[in-house]
């Protein structure tokens, strides 16, 4: 059965944006070191899974080809299948990109059922939230920056629940962000 993880920048405080969607606090400058790390966490990956939200302006950004990335990775994120959950769309406007939606558990699990490598998603904080609560995440890299906003949208939902972990690795970069994988503990 395929693999399905969460990449996400966070604040050390647990944010993945401010309450408004802000992103400023990111770390601009990565390193070669951190590049390196992203390559090789995407290399079994075949399918990305997006929220509607975040797919807006992720799938348009990135055949635009961001400044400062690298062809290779713009040539791999354009041409990776993606599926983009959403309970409000019915069709894909977007090439290389299908809409699932209905239950959520039920979308992830067909996904990880069918043959093929690692499933990975970059969010939003909807999707990441209800993966996390409904316990549908194989692993979890939380990029920690070097930053902390107080309030925001955080990447673990208040379900009145833990989320217990299992550390796997943990891997501080010359740009001052420190990669955190976690394991979901399974009852």
């Amino acid at each position: 059965m395929r693999r399905f993880k969460l990449q996400v920048q966070v604040t050390a405080d647990g944010y993945m944006a401010g309450p408004n969607g802000e992103m400023d606090w990111m770390t601009g400058s990565w390193t070669e070191d951190i590049g390196a790390y992203i390559k090789a966490l995407m290399e079994p990956v075949d399918r990305i899974v997006l929220g509607r939200g975040l797919a807006e302006g992720f799938i348009p950004a990135w055949e635009a080809g961001p400044e400062g990335e690298p062809q290779e990775s713009i040539d791999w994120m354009n041409n990776t299948p993606k599926t983009v959950i959403s309970g409000s769309l019915t069709e894909s406007p977007w090439k290389n990109a299908t809409v699932a939606g209905g239950d959520l558990a039920e979308t992830v699990n067909r996904l990880k059922a069918q043959p093929g490598g690692d499933l990975i998603t970059y969010g939003g904080a909807t999707l990441a939230a209800s993966l996390i609560a409904e316990g549908l995440l194989d692993e979890l890299h939380l990029f920690v920056n070097p930053t902390a906003i107080g309030t925001g949208l955080p990447v673990f939902p208040t379900t009145g629940a833990y989320h217990r972990l299992r550390l796997v690795t943990a891997r501080a970069f010359d740009c001052g962000i420190t990669a955190l994988h976690f394991e979901p503990k399974r009852s």
